[in-house]
This record gives C-alpha cells, structure tokens and sequence, in this order.
C-alpha cells in the first residue's frame, strides 16, 4: 500500500511539474505573439508534440528548455519559475560585481575587449587624480 501511495505522490508531483512548465512555456509564447507552429518548428520538433508540451502531457528536454531560453530571452530557471512577468533589459546598475562580470563574460569578445579597455581608462584616470591630488596637496 505504501508503495502505491509513493508512485502515486511521484506521479502527481511530476504532472504538476510538467503542467507548471508547460503552463509557462504557453503564457510566454502568448506574451511574444507567437504562434504554437512557430515556436515548434524553432524547438526542431511537431507541432502535435508541442501541443502536448504545453498542455503538461509531455516534458521539455534539456535541449528545449535552453532552445526556449534563448527564443524568450530567458534562463532556464526563469521559464521554469516565471511568475507571468517577461524579464526586462538587465542593467549593470542593478547587479552585484559577480553578476556584472557574468554578464560582461556573455558578450563577444570585441564588446568585451571595449569594456575591459573602458575600465583601463578609467583606473588609469583614477590614478592621475589620486596622484595629483596627492602631490598638489604636499605643495
């Protein structure tokens, strides 16, 4: 008996999983005016299987969730847990130095050779006034 009572939990636990992120999935779709057909054929599979994928009857492989990712212009856990809010532009502003840096290491290696050269300017700036203003002051 208890054996049934565990499958049964998995089961239900698992098809709520599977329904939550189809859910998902379907309001992100509908956010970005895009047609099952169309988000389909980017996942590289049927429509008829799509279907189900929303509708919680089958589970999104690995490969979807990041093929998803990159269509919604999401992370895979944001499409998992999306909260019915599509994500706004990331600003630097609002994120930690790791976060920065994390951002900063997705970008093409010439944006990332501006940015870092950026920087050098800027330490560099900060060093002649910290410099000067340490000399002026000993006059």
């Amino acid at each position: 008996m208890l054996l049934k009572i565990y499958f049964f939990a998995t089961f239900a636990q698992n098809h709520f999983f599977t329904m939550s992120i189809g859910a998902n999935i379907k309001k992100l779709r509908e956010q970005s005016g895009l047609l099952q057909k169309q988000v389909a054929s980017e996942l590289g599979i049927g429509y008829t299987n799509y279907n189900k994928l929303e509708n919680g009857n089958r589970e999104p492989s690995v490969s979807e969730l990041q093929k998803l990712g990159r269509l919604f212009n999401m992370t895979v856990d944001q499409i998992i847990n999306f909260d019915g809010d599509m994500p706004q532009d990331i600003t630097l502003e609002d994120k930690s130095s790791v976060e920065q840096i994390n951002l900063i290491k997705q970008l093409d290696e010439d944006d990332r050779s501006v940015i870092y050269k950026i920087i050098d300017t800027m330490l560099t700036k900060k060093k002649f006034k910290d410099f000067f203003q340490k000399n002026v002051a000993a006059l």
